[in-house]
């Protein structure tokens, strides 16, 4: 389970400094109260949690079949 939350810690935290490296470094606390008013695709202030759980599942799918075939062999 700690080593799940840590993945998930790592998918958010690569996805943010990935897609917003320039306000991250520049105006982190701007961009943070800037969060209420984002409208990425129509999800608003939750996008950051939902396109990183998204991230996670598609993550997770080829893991769990291979640790599905590992038990069986």
């Amino acid at each position: 389970m700690k080593r799940e939350v840590l993945i998930l810690i790592g998918v958010f935290l690569f996805l943010t400094l990935g897609m917003h490296h320039k306000e991250w470094f520049e105006a982190p606390i701007e961009h943070l109260s800037n969060l209420p008013h984002a409208g990425a695709y129509g999800v608003g202030m939750i996008h950051p949690l939902v396109f990183t759980v998204a991230i996670y599942i598609v993550l997770w799918i080829p893991r769990g079949i291979y640790k599905a075939f590992k038990k069986k062999s």
